[in-house]
């Protein structure tokens, strides 16, 4: 295994001049579309931190071996450096161990914020395997265990894992997790603005409107899946999970109840409905005399959104997806 300090001139690459590639954090449809295209790739996992550093343990990079990347690893100040390492490691097959800030050998490369961080690069051998894994247990929504082997680069998946994701002597254990999904109900302004901005949080979308057109409107982004059947059949056949957050924005109280009271009994990380203060504690009334409790009514954010004085449907549908955001990592 190459524990790699330099970089080798011949696979420099030209960087771009605006980091957009910082701006992906799913990686998979950027590696299916590469895999598509028979073209192969290393990936760069952050491995360990000490101190201070933007991106936790476990964040992935992707470099394509015609110079492509997606992801980051730090806050731009290696990202060149690691796709050059990448682009070796797709030539000659050897795994790379880089090790970079403070008390790193490379000192012409060290980390603004002070800390050190290692990461390791790998071509993936079976590109087209990796994704395959990867789409298996996003269709399933359940979490996907890689261990690697630090010496060789070689990954095995697993859907459940002894220990738990890190560092272990010399293995690296990375856990990857079904994006976020965001369930939408209704079909005001609001809905559509979340389906405009969500994706770019990394939300997956889904909307479910009871009797709504038969067809999604071409020109807006898509949500994963439409429902216009009534709402309790809905309801059913929706999958809400630990990554999921639920909202209603549907203006209709007996909708609106019969979401809440579906997505309390559910494992939903978030769950909320747009609405005044006085529907906000009308709906709580009617959810208590349906037996849930005050435990299970602290789950709820209604009205929905963080206050941050939105009045137009896009400024509300930022304050609902900050409240997502914060909710996630509680």
């Amino acid at each position: 295994m190459a524990d790699s300090t330099s970089l080798d001139g011949d696979t420099a690459l030209a960087w771009p001049d605006w980091p957009a590639y910082a701006l992906i954090d799913d990686l998979l449809p950027t590696l299916q579309r590469w895999v598509a295209g028979r073209r192969r790739y290393a990936l760069a996992t952050l491995i360990d931190v000490s101190g201070s550093a933007p991106r936790p343990v476990g964040s992935e990079m992707a470099i394509c071996e015609d110079g492509e990347i997606a992801g980051y690893v730090s806050g731009g100040c290696v990202e060149a450096a690691v796709a050059t390492e990448a682009r070796a490691a797709l030539i000659d097959g050897q795994p790379r161990l880089l090790d970079y800030g403070a008390g790193s050998p490379v000192l012409d490369l060290q980390l603004s914020c002070g800390g050190r961080i290692r990461i390791l690069v790998r071509a993936v051998d079976d590109g087209a395997a990796h994704v395959a894994q990867l789409q298996q247990a996003r269709i399933a929504r359940h979490p996907l265990f890689a261990t690697i082997d630090l010496a060789s680069g070689a990954a095995q998946y697993s859907d459940r894992v002894m220990r738990e994701p890190g560092l272990h002597d010399a293995q690296f254990i990375k856990r990857y997790d079904p994006p976020l999904r965001l369930v939408i109900v209704g079909g005001d302004p609001v809905a559509l603005a979340l389906l405009r901005l969500a994706p770019s949080f990394g939300l997956e979308t889904a909307l479910l409107r009871p009797r709504g057109p038969e067809r999604y409107p071409d020109d807006e982004p898509a949500p994963r899946f439409y429902d216009r059947r009534g709402i309790d059949t809905a309801l059913a056949a929706v999958q809400l999970d630990a990554r999921c957050a639920i909202y209603t924005v549907s203006h209709d109280a007996d909708t609106d109840h019969a979401v809440l009271a579906h997505a309390l009994g559910s494992n939903a990380f978030c769950i909320g409905a747009l609405g005044s203060r006085t529907k906000a504690q009308q709906r709580r009334e009617r959810l208590r005399a349906d037996g849930f409790d005050d435990a299970a009514l602290a789950r709820l954010h209604t009205p929905a959104g963080l206050n941050i004085g939105a009045r137009t449907p896009l400024e509300i549908a930022l304050s609902i997806l900050g409240q997502v955001v914060a909710e996630r990592g509680r």
